[in-house]
């Protein structure tokens, strides 16, 4: 008898457009692995109900008799199955107070969870992500928030002709767009109060890379953390971009210790912040690092209110915080956003965020589901990846227990909850749930 597969319409938002498993790579699946599929109905999915009807999946809102059901963002608890084996982004490794409703009805219902962000190899290296896509959305739009900004400001630029990614048929589409902008940088230089124009980047990651793959159509000079006191205005034909690496952006805190890697990752609480010192260098900060409460926060409000209390309007225009941790690296994050309405400005004095692109302090972009403004190429990509392991899921015997489960490797540590128990890894999120009872 063949397993049966769920594809769950996505929920969470109007934004939301991606699927996790593509028609084309589903009909691989069905013609290949004998699998029967069932996907709920939904009009505003990037791909539509009839080309996943064309390579062989049923159309139907009731996915019951499917096994295991995949997706892309949290399921809400009142959706959730009992005994179903659940895969998707859940977002609770960290203990985030949104979701432990969720976590909770999960074990009630003796269901099973894999959470993709889990999903790594032997070294710890996450295998399926949608960071590259968040990257290029988020530094189209971080521009777009650029363009608007000074627009308001009453400084004319090339970056006012471009439009959040969410608004172009296709990533190719923003990428030319981009271009052009950098095409006209090039040919009539940037307005003199705005020379030089950097732009920060802390992280290296798969976020920080899409980023940068963006910047990539400007005309661009790199110079190291180090160099930017030394960075002149030139004739404005050229940005500067700056990577940040943990070792610029932090310190030991006794005197005379050096900077070790490995020993920041095993003892964050002997460093603290220096990225005070790059702020008044930056017109553009691009936020793409992971966080946790462990770790100093790379800007702290504190900072930016010394910066907006001098006596010069400082060059600092806009953060896109890819990373979008509320009240984390950059504490000036204080809510999410979405693609509807991406930005505020954080005041400084009052600590409020004022809607719109003006006021006095930073532009703060802060949308949390950046790769959904990509929605084909990301899922596309993020599909592909993640087929080839659709068939060791779903022919597993989810009725053995966690202990004798036979999965690769990668997907067993993905394994949060098992029929209604966590699993030795995860069992420190009890904590969170009995703090959010």
């Amino acid at each position: 008898m063949s397993a049966v597969i769920g594809i769950r319409r996505e929920t969470k938002g109007p934004w939301e457009r991606r699927v996790a498993l593509t028609p084309r790579r589903l009909g691989r699946l069905i013609a290949e692995h004998e699998l029967e599929v069932r996907i709920q109905p939904c009009p505003r999915r990037v791909f539509s109900d009839a080309e996943f009807v064309r390579v062989g999946a049923r159309l139907t809102p009731d996915l019951e008799p499917a096994k295991v059901v995949f997706g892309v963002k949290e399921v809400p608890p009142d959706a959730l199955q009992a005994g179903t084996v659940y895969v998707f982004f859940a977002h609770v490794i960290k203990g985030q107070p949104a979701n432990m409703p969720m976590l909770r009805r999960l074990l009630e219902l003796g269901c099973t969870l894999i959470d993709y962000e889990r999903v790594t190899d032997d070294a710890g290296r996450r295998l399926i992500f949608f960071g590259r896509f968040a990257g290029l959305a988020g530094m189209i739009d971080t521009l777009w928030a650029l363009g608007q900004r000074l627009r308001r400001e009453g400084i004319d630029t090339p970056f006012a002709a471009i439009l959040p990614a969410h608004s172009y048929p296709d990533l190719e589409s923003a990428r030319d767009a981009v271009a052009e902008a950098g095409r006209e940088v090039v040919n009539n230089g940037l307005p003199q109060e705005l020379r030089p124009l950097v732009i920060g980047v802390t992280g290296y990651g798969n976020v920080a890379g899409g980023a940068v793959e963006i910047l990539h159509e400007l005309p661009v000079n790199e110079v190291p953390p180090s160099g930017l006191p030394d960075v002149t205005a030139g004739d404005g034909r050229r940005l500067w971009r700056v990577t940040f690496r943990e070792q610029d952006m932090v310190e030991p805190i006794e005197p005379g210790d050096a900077f070790d890697l490995q020993h920041y990752y095993r003892h964050p609480e002997r460093y603290r912040s220096r990225f005070a010192g790059y702020l008044p260098h930056l017109t553009v900060l691009v936020n793409a690092t992971y966080w946790d409460d462990r770790y100093p926060r790379h800007v702290t409000c504190d900072a930016l209110r010394s910066l907006w209390g001098g006596a010069l309007a400082p060059r600092l225009r806009v953060i896109g915080d890819l990373s979008c941790d509320v009240g984390g690296g950059v504490e000036c994050t204080v809510k999410a956003t979405d693609p509807g309405d991406p930005v505020y400005v954080w005041e400084p004095e009052s600590g409020n965020a004022v809607p719109g692109v003006g006021g006095n302090g930073p532009l703060v972009l802060a949308d949390d589901i950046l790769p959904a403004e990509l929605p084909v190429e990301a899922s596309r990509a993020f599909s592909d990846v993640l087929a080839p392991l659709v068939p060791a899921i779903a022919e597993a015997n989810w009725e053995e227990p966690f202990a004798d489960l036979r999965l690769p490797a990668e997907l067993k540590r993905a394994v949060i909850v098992h029929r209604g128990e966590l699993t030795p890894d995860y069992r420190y999120l009890q904590r969170y749930l009995e703090r959010s009872t």
